[in-house]
């Protein structure tokens, strides 16, 4: 088969289109046809050598990615044998293998692909879904809704936007560049803002006088950096402020989002939570807390709820896929494609 492969800690042009043994599966595993492989901005740190939440990085050499959409196309000793030949998606948890032709992995981790979801689709919403799903579980969206979205063009941002519409709420959604703020107004967003333009929040503020809304009423936020702090002014009192990632900071071990303080927080009369981790898994609930934040996620998919954006790329251009994640240059969930 074709894959993926680092061999050494660097730049993207460090992935390689190789031809590689095919994976067998093992007691309990099924090998899967990949359709469609996702990429997230974690395999661009870990390719990069920054090991960020992970316990380890990977040893060398090896296929990057960890979501997967296909079909079932082998089976390992004890694995239920009517997944063979089923149209499937799974996360592959913290072990890599994605980026490839085909990719193993636990039977347990399988769902099957709901009728007439795209791969690329589902790909999406098995990882990216699932945490725009934990992320919306921390608070309740109404007509009253008022949400800042500062990473709007993103594949999380996509779906809160589109979530939060469905609602009948309010979206003001920012993104990088004319084209991707044309792709956020696209998406249903109520104003659609350019971060780059330094008069957006007076803008933000104009849009809302002009409909008699005294202030947002939620920001989320996965970036943090100069536009987090420019947002948080356009929140009123009340205000939820929820920090699921700081992209803007970039990713490693030592870094992490830009909190305000227990007495910030009070004169300003907002309430702020860190969601990833632990506190998302908690609020998602069940025995197996990420296997019911994909199940929520590809049922919203399936009833057309939420519709993901994805950027796709070739699976040989994996390099390139990583270059232009890493530059602002995509749009949605960046998907490989054998």
């Amino acid at each position: 088969m074709h894959a993926i492969r680092l061999h050494a800690f660097g730049p993207a042009e460090n992935l390689t289109y190789e031809t590689v043994e095919d994976p067998a599966p093992g007691p309990g595993q099924v090998r899967i046809a990949v359709a469609a492989a996702g990429v997230h901005l974690l395999d661009t740190a870990i390719r990069s050598g920054v090991q960020g939440p992970l316990p380890a990085l990977p040893e060398l050499p090896t296929v990057p990615g960890r979501e997967v959409a296909g079909t079932v196309d082998a089976l390992g000793p004890d694995a239920d044998p009517t997944w063979l030949g089923k149209q499937v998606v799974a996360h592959l948890g913290m072990v890599p293998g994605g980026y490839a032709e085909l990719a193993v992995t636990d039977a347990d981790r399988l769902h099957e692909l709901p009728d007439r979801l795209d791969p690329a689709h589902a790909v999406a919403m098995i990882g990216t879904g699932r945490t725009a799903l934990g992320i919306l579980n921390f608070t309740t969206v109404t007509p009253d809704t008022v949400a800042l979205v500062p990473a709007a063009a993103g594949g999380i941002g996509t779906l809160l936007v589109q979530y939060v519409k469905h609602a009948g709420g309010t979206v003001i959604g920012l993104a990088g560049g004319p084209a991707k703020v044309a792709a956020v107004e696209a998406n249903g967003a109520d104003l659609a803002l350019d971060y780059n333009d330094p008069d957006w929040p007076s803008r933000a503020r104009e849009f809302l006088t002009a409909r008699g809304i005294p202030a947002a009423t939620v920001l989320f936020d996965g970036v943090g950096g100069p536009a987090t702090d420019r947002a948080l002014d356009l929140l009123g009192p009340g205000g939820l402020h929820l920090v699921f990632g700081w992209s803007a900071q970039g990713i490693s071990a030592d870094e992490g989002p830009h909190l305000l303080d227990a007495a910030e927080l009070a004169r300003r009369g907002l309430t702020q939570e860190q969601v990833l981790g632990p506190p998302m898994m908690r609020r998602a609930g069940g025995a197996n807390p990420l296997r019911t934040l994909e199940l929520a996620a590809l049922d919203h998919a399936a009833r057309g709820v939420l519709t993901p954006s994805v950027h796709r790329f070739p699976l040989k251009e994996a390099a390139a896929a990583h270059h232009a994640l890493e530059t602002r240059g995509t749009t949605g969930k960046v998907v490989l494609e054998p």
